[in-house]
């Protein structure tokens, strides 16, 4: 089922695609996944982006004795930022046009979230980073995709993974894991399968935004994600 080409969509892409063996910033992974973002957003519905800061650091990764719980996630905020600043860089060189938004405003950096102009920048075709998740601690990015897909009116919710949609076990361990074409809200709940936050699935379920769970580290993976037949495992209140 091809998304609903007169609302916007939301991309949410894990920090980890940004990032290479030789350190948290791949030059070349962020100038094709910024090629793609462009070529997908031209001629298509509104697009916007939730970007994870995981390349950088978890909050979760220094709670163990290195800071604050609450800290340790205003710094992973901080990682987000970082990688939308690399995201609106590379549009732009493309000749993309980007805003970077978070919670609050951070001079050179991010502009405040306003909702109105928000959906304006997104009408004129101006591809929106959202950064800085929630601006609160304990909720991932995944819970802040699901929050502004439902303020802009999104669709549908694109969640890159690491595998080419949602599977019945972690297809690297069981050999016989089952991939999923589509599930409902419900079974993907219920199934606990790990690849978004409860809270999220259960936000999008409330608000009628359809997830679909798709492959991003292979070359135009994003770029099919975009497009008119988007690969992937779909959940819906009506799974086809």
């Amino acid at each position: 089922m091809a998304p609903n080409a007169s609302r916007p969509r939301l991309l949410k892409l894990s920090g980890e695609v940004l990032g290479g063996s030789d350190g948290p910033l791949n030059g070349s992974e962020i100038r094709r996944i910024c090629a793609e973002l462009v070529s997908g957003a031209r001629g298509g519905a509104p697009l916007a982006l939730v970007i994870g800061g995981g390349n950088i650091l978890r909050g979760a990764t220094v709670r163990d004795g290195a800071a604050d719980p609450t800290r340790g996630d205003y710094m992973g905020m901080l990682g987000t930022c970082i990688n939308g600043l690399a995201l609106k860089d590379g549009i732009e060189v493309l000749g993309g046009r980007c805003e970077t938004v978070g919670p609050q405003a951070i001079a050179n950096v991010c502009r405040a979230y306003d909702r109105q102009q928000t959906l304006s920048w997104l009408r004129d075709g101006v591809i929106v980073v959202f950064v800085g998740g929630t601006g609160h601690p304990f909720l991932t990015t995944d819970t802040a995709a699901a929050l502004r897909a439902a303020e802009i009116g999104a669709g549908e919710l694109l969640k890159g993974s690491k595998v080419d949609g949602i599977y019945s076990a972690d297809p690297k361990k069981d050999p016989t894991a089952k991939r999923f074409e589509s599930l409902s809200f419900q079974q993907a709940i219920d199934g606990r399968y790990a690849v978004m936050d409860i809270a999220a699935f259960e936000l999008c379920r409330d608000q009628r935004i359809d997830i679909r769970v798709f492959d991003m580290t292979a070359a135009g993976t994003i770029a099919a994600a975009l497009g008119p037949k988007p690969p992937g495992t779909l959940v819906s209140a009506r799974p086809t």
